[in-house]
């Protein structure tokens, strides 16, 4: 294909006829239906073309690969239901504009693969090992200075053997029943008839519980009466020779 651009390309189709350039016009202008546009058949043209010549031109073919995939972008929207181009007030080289740009950025990128293989080459000599990075230095702390005779001491503290824990805090101890017998005798001797709640007012709860066991003793021995009017109401004691 000596001598012949791309664009210029001679087409001879079922639904079209002219240069490649042309076509891309009535595609973008919508004044051709693409989906009678054969791609297929523009890929052997351009194979043809590119057989007669000595040697193959990569631009060329690069030019034509970013042109074709953009005929089968249009061609695919169109087929399924894409979204318009809209370029029917462009002119015919303004209309080509969208497919151009897209050879531009194809060009930069065949440019940066080419640097990228450039620097690729000069750095064959070297070779790069897989592995996880390289731990960072451990850090060196500086340990302060210490007396020994400190240390020493910490060091007795801990092999003493430890004191022996102290349960006194968790036994009860109960006030002797006798005292509240001789607290209640003296009572019915003096007045006769009095009432435990007041009696025991102001005492811990162990004292009151001992209190009246001493209260139920006097009366197993028949040294008083208890009465109670109802139930949770004040107990009554009464010396068991009153009527």
């Amino acid at each position: 294909m000596p001598g012949v651009a791309v664009r210029d390309l001679p087409l001879d189709l079922d639904a079209f006829e002219g240069p490649f350039d042309l076509l891309l016009t009535l595609v973008l202008k919508e004044e051709l239906e693409l989906a009678e546009v054969e791609i297929a058949e523009i890929v052997v043209v351009f194979l043809e073309q590119l057989g007669e010549r000595s040697r193959a031109d990569l631009e060329a073919c690069g030019e034509f690969l970013v042109l074709v995939a953009a005929l089968l972008e249009l061609k695919a929207r169109e087929l399924f239901g894409g979204e318009e181009i809209g370029l029917d007030d462009l002119d015919p080289d303004e209309a080509a504009e969208e497919l151009a740009e897209r050879l531009a950025a194809y060009r930069r990128f065949k440019a940066a693969a080419g640097w990228l293989e450039e620097r690729l080459a000069a750095e064959s000599d070297r070779y790069f090992r897989v592995g996880p990075a390289p731990l960072a230095p451990a850090v060196v702390r500086e340990l302060p200075r210490y007396d020994a005779a400190l240390l020493a001491a910490a060091l007795r503290a801990l092999g003493a053997e430890p004191p022996e824990p102290s349960l006194r805090h968790l036994v009860l101890t109960y006030p002797p029943v006798s005292l509240f017998l001789e607290r209640f005798r003296a009572l019915v001797r003096r007045r006769r008839r009095f009432e435990f709640d007041e009696e025991v007012r102001g005492l811990s709860r162990i004292e009151q519980a001992v209190a009246f066991l001493a209260l139920l003793e006097l009366r197993k021995t028949g040294e008083i009466r208890l009465g109670q009017p109802a139930p949770f109401a004040p107990i009554n004691v009464w010396t068991a020779r009153s009527a």
